[in-house]
Formats: C-alpha cells, sequence, structure tokens
C-alpha cells in the first residue's frame, strides 16, 4: 500500500477584540486583507507536494476552523501542517489528535522556524528553515522508519531557478477567486515587526521569469483566466527583475496584486510595464505618515524614514499610472502618540488611497520587535500567538495606553472604512483617469496637428 500523505493547511484568522470581530461585520475593511490571505491555498505545501515522489498518495486539505471539524480530516498516515502563528495552537491540537492517532506529524513553516522548541512537542519532526532541501530526505527517513526530530535547513540555500512547479492540480479552483505565484524570496530591507520569508531565508533571491511563466500557464491550464497574487515580500525590489517580469506578462492577459516598496513610483518604464502586464493594486507598507513613526523601523539604513517626505508624491505618481495603491498603516509604533490616529485619516484624505488596510504593531515571534519588546518587558502575554492577527495588541504602547490604543484604532477603522469616504476616494481616481485619458488626447491631436 502506498503512504497517505495530508497536506493541512492551518488557513484561518481570527480577530480576538471581540469590539473589533463585531464591528467586522459592518466595517469589512478591518479584517477583508486577512479573509483574502486566509482564504489563498498554502503554496508552500503545492510545492513540497511537487517534491513528493510519485508512488506516494497526496490529499491537500484546508482547515479554516478546527472547532468545526467532525473527526479527523482524511485517512492519512503521515500528515505536513502548516500554519500561521495566529493559528499555529489550533494546528498543535490538531498535531497532537493526529499523533494520538497514530499519524505520522511533520510540522514546518515560518513560526515553526521562529520558534522550534514551541513546536518540538507536538510533532514527530519539525522542518526549520526552507522545507525544498530537506523534504525528500524527510519522506525517505519516514518509509525507512528512521525518522529525525529535526530537519535543519538554515545552513542551505534554496536556489529558485530549480523551484519545482506547484501541484495546482490538487486543488479545488472553483474555492478561490485568486491564486499565489511566487516571484522572488526575502526582502533587502530588515524592518523591526516584519514575519515575512526573510526570517525563513535570510537574504533577497529572484526567481527566473521564464519559471514563473510556466506556473502561470499550469494554473491557465485549470483556470483560463485567473486573478494572480504573487506570493512575494516585495515583488520589485529588484527593478531590472521587475520589468523583465512585467514584460512577459504583457501577453497573458493577466489581472494581479502584489505587494512592493514606495520606491516603484521612481521608475516610470515600470510603472507603464506593470499597468500594460495587467497590475491591478500593489500593497504598500506605509506604516505611519508621521516621520518620527518610521524612525529605526528599517534597521539596515532607516530606509523607511528616508522614504517619508516622498509618501504623497509616489502615491500620485502610482495612481495616476492607473495602478490602485493599497497603503497598509500600522498603529501604535513608537514615538507615536494619540494624534497618529487623525494623522493617518488625514493622509488617507489629502492622498486618496484607493484602498487602505490599518493593523496595530504587532510582536511576531522572532522578530526584532518581540525580541526588544520581551527584553524591555513591555510584553502582556510571552507565547500568546493566537494574538498574532495584526488586530490584537499585546504590548504596552510607547506613548499611550493599551486602552487609548485599542479605541483610537477602533474609531479610526470607523472613518477610514465608512462607506461615504471609501466610494469618495474610489470615485475621485475614476476621476482623475479620465481627465488623464482626456489630456493625453488632447495632447495627442495637438501633435497630429503640428505634424499636418
Amino acid at each position: 500500500m502506498p503512504m497517505k500523505l495530508g497536506l493541512i493547511a492551518m488557513s484561518g484568522i481570527r480577530c480576538h477584540n471581540k469590539e473589533l470581530l463585531e464591528m467586522g461585520l459592518n466595517l469589512p475593511g478591518f479584517v477583508e486583507r486577512s479573509k483574502v490571505i486566509a482564504s489563498l491555498p498554502s503554496l508552500g505545501l503545492l510545492t513540497l507536494a511537487a517534491l513528493t515522489p510519485e508512488h506516494i498518495d497526496i490529499s491537500y486539505v484546508e482547515v479554516p476552523d478546527i472547532n468545526e471539524l467532525d473527526g479527523l480530516p482524511g485517512d492519512f498516515d503521515v500528515v505536513a501542517i502548516s500554519s500561521f502563528s495566529a493559528m499555529i495552537k489550533d494546528a498543535y491540537h490538531l498535531a497532537d489528535r493526529y499523533r494520538e492517532a497514530g499519524v505520522t506529524v511533520v510540522l514546518g513553516g515560518l513560526h515553526v522556524t521562529m520558534v522550534p522548541q514551541d513546536a518540538q512537542p507536538h510533532a514527530d519532526a519539525i522542518v526549520i528553515g526552507e522545507a525544498e532541501p530537506v523534504w525528500r530526505q524527510v519522506l525517505d527517513d519516514i518509509e525507512n522508519r528512521c525518522l529525525k526530530k529535526r530537519y535543519d535547513a538554515r545552513g542551505q540555500s534554496f536556489n529558485l531557478a530549480e523551484a519545482p512547479m506547484p501541484r495546482f492540480d490538487l486543488l479545488d479552483i472553483s474555492r478561490y477567486n485568486r491564486l499565489t505565484v511566487q516571484t522572488q524570496r526575502g526582502c533587502p530591507y530588515h524592518c523591526d515587526f516584519c514575519a515575512a520569508s526573510i526570517r525563513l531565508s535570510p537574504g533577497f533571491k529572484t526567481k527566473p521569469v521564464p519559471k514563473v511563466v510556466e506556473e502561470i500557464h499550469r494554473i491557465k491550464e485549470q483556470w483560463a483566466h485567473p486573478f494572480i497574487e504573487f506570493a512575494d515580500d516585495n515583488t520589485f525590489a529588484d527593478k531590472r527583475h521587475g520589468r523583465e517580469l512585467a514584460r512577459a506578462l504583457i501577453p497573458e492577459g493577466l489581472r494581479w496584486f502584489t505587494e512592493t516598496d514606495i520606491s516603484v513610483a521612481r521608475d516610470p518604464e515600470l510603472l507603464r510595464l506593470m499597468k500594460e502586464a495587467g497590475c491591478a493594486q500593489i500593497l504598500i507598507g506605509l506604516e505611519s505618515p508621521d516621520v518620527h513613526g518610521l524612525n529605526g523601523l528599517e534597521k539596515k539604513a532607516n530606509w523607511k524614514h528616508r522614504q517619508a517626505d516622498r509618501y504623497r508624491q509616489a502615491i500620485a505618481t502610482i495612481q495616476d499610472a492607473g495602478i490602485t495603491v493599497n497603503g497598509c498603516f500600522v498603529l501604535g509604533l513608537d514615538h507615536t502618540d494619540t494624534t497618529s490616529f487623525d494623522a493617518v485619516f488625514d493622509f488617507v484624505q489629502e492622498t486618496g488611497l484607493y484602498e487602505v488596510q490599518i493593523t496595530v504593531m504587532t510582536p511576531f515571534p522572532g522578530t526584532p520587535l518581540y525580541e526588544r519588546l520581551k527584553r524591555d518587558k513591555r510584553l502582556l502575554r510571552e507565547g500568546a500567538w493566537e494574538l498574532c492577527t495584526l488586530f490584537d495588541v499585546n504590548y504596552l504602547p510607547e506613548n499611550m495606553t493599551v486602552t487609548e490604543l485599542e479605541t483610537g484604532f477602533r474609531e479610526l477603522g470607523r472613518r477610514i472604512y465608512d462607506d461615504a469616504f471609501i466610494d469618495g476616494r474610489r470615485r475621485a481616481f475614476f476621476k482623475r483617469q479620465a481627465e488623464l485619458r482626456q489630456a493625453r488626447s488632447l495632447s495627442e491631436q495637438e501633435g497630429a496637428a503640428l505634424l499636418n
């Protein structure tokens, strides 16, 4: 009998602040982005599936809420479980139940890499770092009954030129409104609070563009006109790679979303190519409109602090190029106080950001922020990973109380996600686009008249 392997994605995210949770029913902007993230398939698990030998029987299973399970999902010999920090305790509970049933459990991912001692008691084996270099060894050892407790890949660097084709065929495509493709891993910056893949694989590396296009073609075999989210930390940090990628995407007829930094505004050619390639929106971590709030966030060169005076013009440049900006702000940053809530609202109103995401500063495990707050005895609860939702407060703010941060965040949300305020910004964007098209048309007509 072939080994039955279950790839289990713990995909849900829940806010624990009851007032915010109730508000989310009426103000979906609070949770909209988190719901999108939670509804995306686990690209990491689909990549491991591609590295799994053909004789092993594979199933991909998503578990958004462990409380809704009726028994254990699937009849497996082995399960590999991946989860966000916010859901990791549910993942541990599910892992314990599988082990009680005699199923071999492997845990991995970003959270496990950051706090392996936290995960070890709940698994037969844990994978630390990038899983690609060690996954075949894990499976071989399971089959040969010599499974080790830890497989540590941190001393190795996986070359994305060797990335396998993710097993998109394991998905029920009808369940998703977008699918993910990775074009790079890591980030050249080192932000205090960032819990992205730079913690999994320090450094920055890109995937060859032909491999990216090949993955998109594989998705198109199942979904003729997909919406793609690039599962990157900073897609256009490498402008040369970014321009090559955008050029390659133009013939594909895609609509896509990604995350990048504000520097794309300084590259007109790249913006033009992105628009032609089908870029619908980019999410940019603006963090704060207050220059003091940005001070010290980026640890290598204080890069974000040095961009503050360019924010307004950069947003105008990007949105004038026809690409909407989803501006992400972090409330409760050190060096900010209760005036920051009005400052964010005023900035959004002034710049006309098409979309806005507000979060509270969140000490994710393994980040410089977590270690600093722990050292300074400012964590409210150590190891409270369930509060790593971006909406729950788990630290003592520097210049306000916890209550002031929670109240200010909640009231800012009411204003930011007011239907009339959202509608006004979006109408202004489309009005500006119409004006720009008219100006271009007049300019072309005048140019033609001069030639004649």
